[in-house]
């Protein structure tokens, strides 16, 4: 019975190292899990050596991913993403349409002419 009482306390201390230690790093692995899950084309990533670009392709099978870092694509490992930067919108297909502007011709502008009313202050009295 007295070796139990003893041991209590180093069971505790082992107990208190795990919910100190080991429960904060499972959360950022979940988290970072899911953010692996999560990634889609048109993504702005980090990765782990800094180099910042955009997802172009992503290949399951392989666990990999092609970035597009202004023209030049480049492979890398799903693992090598540090992080998200910017998420892509959820739209499937983008539509861009472009704006019209129509200007008046200048025959229609009016000009409206103010007057300003100058008063001069005699400094002299």
């Amino acid at each position: 019975m007295g070796n139990l009482i003893g041991l209590l306390p180093m069971v505790a201390v082992v107990g208190v190292f795990y919910f100190l230690m080991m429960k904060p790093q499972k959360k950022a692995a979940d988290e970072k899990k899911k953010m692996m899950n999560a990634l889609k084309k048109g993504d702005s990533i980090v990765t782990i050596g800094g180099l910042h670009g955009e997802i172009d392709e992503i290949n399951e099978s392989d666990k990999t991913v092609v970035l597009d870092c202004d023209g030049i694509y480049l492979t890398f490992e799903r693992a090598a993403i540090a992080r998200v930067t910017n998420s892509a919108p959820m739209v499937a297909d983008t539509i861009v349409t472009e704006e019209t502007v129509i200007e008046a011709p200048a025959d229609s502008v009016e000009e409206v002419i103010v007057e300003e009313k100058i008063e001069t202050i005699d400094e002299t009295k």
